[in-house]
């Protein structure tokens, strides 16, 4: 991994959202499926965000559909980090212009009470730590122009973050069945989509472990 090449795709990215400009796919700046170099263009867009004062929240876990996996061709879900200037108040409009290219995922949101530092969490450590379920609206984002991403593009462009929105009414876990939980999502009075928690890895509560270990397999 060099750091130079770190340095440079993250520039790269940097710059798109600078000047509000798209980028070209930065898969063609790092080896071929390279995910460990793209995490690393991550941690330092992470790093840099901190530097400049920015707060890290929380984490996203994206690429938890089966059928999106299959659209990039991978087997396995992405994590990105959020920042609290990334998080727009229920209701509030989302000014055109603000991100790029955005897109709008419903999720559930998990907000802990406690750390989950093991490298082996279980679902009931999960559980254990989680002070309530929120509904919430993720607005995704890319810097790549015309979306054309792969797992390395998306990895390391922050996991194609953009915004986010929490629902105002916490819900404890034993009041929610998270894997049954409907969406659905209308666009001027016509559904264009819709689904359930088990769309999610088959629970929230299995892409969670997810990241929990995958984060503290890092360290993290």
């Amino acid at each position: 991994m060099s750091p130079d090449l770190v340095t440079k795709v993250a520039d790269v990215l940097d710059e798109a959202t600078r000047t509000g400009i798209p980028c070209a796919p930065v898969r063609a700046l790092l080896p071929e499926g390279d995910i460990e170099t793209a995490y690393a263009v991550q941690r330092l867009h992470v790093e840099r965000g901190v530097a400049a004062g920015r707060r890290p929240v929380g984490r996203k876990i994206g690429l938890t559909s089966p059928a999106v996996q299959r659209q990039l061709g991978v087997g396995q879900p992405d994590f990105g980090a959020l920042f609290a200037d990334m998080a727009v108040a229920e209701g509030e409009p989302v000014a055109a212009g603000r991100l790029l290219q955005p897109k709008v995922e419903a999720e559930v949101a998990l907000v802990l009470a406690a750390d989950l530092p093991h490298r082996d969490p279980t679902v009931a450590d999960l559980l254990r730590a989680t002070a309530f379920a929120l509904p919430a609206l993720e607005i995704v984002d890319s810097r790549i122009a015309g979306w054309d991403i792969t797992i390395v593009d998306t990895v390391a462009d922050n996991a194609s973050s953009g915004l986010f929105v929490l629902g105002g009414t916490p819900v404890p876990l034993d009041r929610v069945d998270l894997r049954g939980v409907r969406m659905t999502l209308d666009k001027n009075g016509e559904t264009v989509s819709q689904g359930t928690g088990a769309d999610c890895l088959g629970s929230p509560l299995t892409a969670a472990r997810w990241l929990a270990a995958t984060l503290a397999g890092l360290g993290v």
